[in-house]
């Protein structure tokens, strides 16, 4: 509506005036204001175990996910994250917290976060960007239909424990033993280490599980595996060694052990080769979930994606510094050499 203020006695002065038209400004403004108020913004829980100073590149990956579909951190979607590095042992009290500050949807990372979340509630929606295997944790019915709260990323990472055994028998000449990094406290662990025992002895491998329950207990269970021999190392996909992956390339490069890991961060630390998905991209697609969620979807219907490429990066630095020679062959294949 149009104010006609020459409508007002004459004898009103010009402050008058002025008040009225400062006055009825401020009343349209706070309008505006408590409109924009009015609408709730999304709030989005991230429940990721291990220092998020590890993982940095990974959540950006997922935040331009949503960038690219129109969602815009702090103007029309708010992200939490923890104030604090979240231990494996205070998942479940994380997960509350995010239930009690009633966020729309969870993005949980790793087996183990979705649990959690799983636990702590029933309702809303959880999303993963990475688990191990969804459907053996009892997290969802079937990767097709999940027929639950959940849903997301899965790495598939126990069917990569062949191809992964067979690269190092490729590079290892007269390789009959190789020891397998494990965390016995991962709930993904039992899993892998069943499928992992059984790819090897398909290949005539004899593996050696060497555990890793703690950061502490690198040292000595590299000690191990060399005690037993071992002409290379196999790293199971745990958030623990992907947190330590630095320290974890640094022994094996010490005790000259060639080494294959899952995930190109390792190579990119310094290790020699890996074998598996591409963890960023997994998480740039993890957001097209939560994209689908806000937009009226539900997690029991959306179907549990897998990997569609797997890469293959090698380090001629990290082999070079173990005299190893890769076979071009193999080189051929690589989606990335290092040199």
């Amino acid at each position: 509506m149009t104010l006609d203020f020459r409508l007002i006695a004459g004898r009103k002065s010009n402050k008058t005036l002025c008040f009225f038209t400062v006055a009825a400004l401020l009343v349209t403004l706070c309008s505006a204001v408590d409109a924009q108020l009015s609408k709730k913004m999304p709030r989005v829980g991230i429940l990721s175990p291990g220092p998020m100073s590890e993982r940095k590149h990974l959540w950006a990956a997922f935040n331009r996910g949503l960038r690219d579909l129109g969602w815009l951190e702090g103007q029309n979607i708010v992200l939490i994250f923890p104030s604090t590095d979240v231990k494996p042992e205070r998942l479940s009290q994380h997960a509350a917290e995010m239930v009690n500050l009633n966020v729309d949807i969870i993005v949980a990372a790793g087996t183990a976060a979705v649990r959690a979340a799983k636990e702590a509630t029933k309702t809303i929606p959880i999303v993963t960007p990475v688990v191990t295997d969804p459907v053996e944790a009892g997290l969802v019915v079937s990767l097709a239909r999940p027929e639950g709260n959940v849903t997301g990323i899965t790495i598939i990472s126990v069917q990569l424990s062949g191809k992964r055994l067979e690269l190092l028998r490729e590079v290892v000449f007269g390789l009959s033993r190789v020891a397998a990094l494990s965390n016995p406290t991962s709930l993904g662990s039992p899993l892998q280490i069943r499928e992992t025992t059984a790819a090897a002895r398909t290949l005539g491998i004899q593996l050696q599980a060497v555990d890793v329950r703690e950061s502490n207990d690198f040292e000595q269970a590299f000690e191990a595996a060399t005690k037993e021999r071992a002409g290379a190392l196999l790293t199971l996909d745990d958030p623990l060694f992907f947190t330590h992956r630095s320290k974890i390339v640094e022994l094996a490069a010490k005790r000259r052990l060639p080494a294959i890991y899952g995930f190109r961060e390792f190579v990119e630390a310094g290790g020699l080769m890996t074998y598996g998905p591409n963890l960023p991209n997994m998480y740039h697609r993890a957001a097209a979930h939560v994209d689908k969620i806000l937009k009226g979807a539900k997690p029991a219907n959306l179907p549990v994606e897998q990997p569609t490429k797997f890469e293959l990066v090698i380090n001629l630095k990290a082999a070079k510094q173990i005299g190893l020679t890769i076979p071009p062959n193999v080189l051929a294949r690589a989606d990335r050499v290092i040199k």
